[in-house]
């Protein structure tokens, strides 16, 4: 519902209400229903230092950072309890005001004083938590950042006037469970889709690997034959194509029209007749090939000189070799021993490239295996893309819900 107009002046409604709620919301400043928190810890109460995350909230700084960044002695530090908030003025990527989470995974900790800690007087808290997730509250920060005025990572952002800040929110405690009530619904829904993605891609790795390295067997009786990559693949340097299409690579999807992909990555248009030709299926050795395996050209079309063409001289499944030459097995087993330098300075010798040895199981198997490998990507697609339809319907519902 828009804003309307009233004898009072302009009320506040948000675009999307549950039924049966209708009243205007009002505005409070943060002071009207919470108090600064600036508890130490001088007793040392807790040793669990925290930070704050913009994506996971309050977590402490060793599971976060693999390290302790807060001092030994953290008596000075805030003690924070369990459902109290923090600010951190640090901006990140789509944070660029900072966070305000509530500690939620542990009974207390400590935290540096560059943040500001309140806890509230009044409202649901679960409301509020969802409300300072919504980011509607940035406008308000904004008006008091001083543009450019930052310092080392940090907001300037003055702890008096942090509390000074106007937020809309509903009086009638029931609207504001109704709606903490669905956005934890809506959480724990993402939660479970997140899980199911995290665990079919471990599924994916364990199935890959286990079938590339034989761990694995789909057929226990048959043994499957190593040869050189040279006896089953060659290297193809076919230039003079300047008039077929650029294509980049993108790691695990293959090749692109570079066009379609980023259109500031520049090239040399007067020298694309000194690129190679590929066509579909070709195998492409990269710059990047040591650490993500080979890629796979998905159409015909130029590609950069400086890489490798490999195009099979056998018949072979396509998909099979493109799922071993990317699997955790081939670049650490096999790949590695053709991997030269350090760092970014690392590159692939080709002499010894071509004479590792790599499996040549029957047709018939490259394509079951290949099917069966195709199968997980597609389910893995479509839960990344239910992933992503829901995260997509959260920013919209957490738009419309909060002013």
């Amino acid at each position: 519902m828009a804003n309307v107009s009233s004898s009072n002046g302009l009320e506040k409604r948000p675009k999307l209400r549950f039924p049966g709620f209708d009243e205007p919301w009002k505005a409070e400043k943060l002071s009207d229903f919470a108090d600064r928190v600036t508890r130490k810890n001088s007793k040392n109460e807790t040793n669990l230092p925290l930070t704050i995350s913009s994506k996971d909230g309050l977590v402490d700084q060793v599971s976060y950072f693999n390290k302790t960044v807060a001092s030994k002695d953290m008596s000075g530090y805030y003690l924070l309890k369990n459902g109290e908030f923090a600010y951190n003025k640090s901006y990140s990527v789509g944070y660029d005001f900072g966070s305000i989470k509530r500690l939620d995974r542990y009974p207390m900790g400590a935290l540096s004083t560059l943040y500001i800690c309140f806890t509230l007087k009044k409202h649901d808290s679960d409301f509020i938590k969802a409300y300072f997730d919504s980011l509607k509250w940035y406008r308000e920060i904004y008006m008091i950042s001083a543009e450019g005025a930052r310092n080392h990572g940090l907001l300037n952002v003055p702890t008096d006037e942090f509390f000074e800040t106007k937020h809309y929110l509903p009086e009638n405690t029931d609207e504001q469970r109704k709606i903490a009530d669905f956005i934890i619904a809506l959480e724990r829904r993402i939660e479970a889709q997140q899980s199911l993605v995290d665990n079919l891609k471990k599924y994916k790795r364990g199935a890959v690997d286990g079938l590339l390295s034989r761990k694995i067997k789909f057929r226990a009786s048959d043994n499957w034959e190593e040869i050189r990559i040279a006896d089953l693949f060659s290297p193809i340097s076919d230039k003079g194509h300047g008039d077929l299409t650029v294509l980049t690579i993108v790691q695990g999807t293959g090749t692109l029209p570079r066009d379609s992909v980023d259109r500031r990555i520049s090239y040399d248009k007067t020298n694309t007749n000194t690129y190679k030709r590929v066509i579909e299926n070709d195998f492409i050795l990269h710059l990047r090939s040591f650490e993500g395996g080979l890629e796979i050209a998905n159409s015909e079309g130029i590609v950069s000189p400086a890489y490798t063409i490999l195009r099979a001289s056998k018949e072979i499944s396509p998909m099979f070799y493109y799922a071993y030459f990317r699997s955790y097995w081939f670049i650490s087993n096999k790949l590695r021993m053709a991997v030269e330098g350090i760092r970014d300075g690392k590159s692939i010798n080709m002499d010894t490239f071509w004479n590792i040895r790599i499996p040549y199981p029957t047709l018939v198997e490259q394509t079951q295996i290949a099917e069966y490998l195709q199968a997980i990507d597609l389910k893995l697609a479509n839960a990344e893309k239910t992933l992503d339809n829901l995260m997509s319907a959260r920013r919209g519902l957490m738009q419309q819900l909060f002013i």
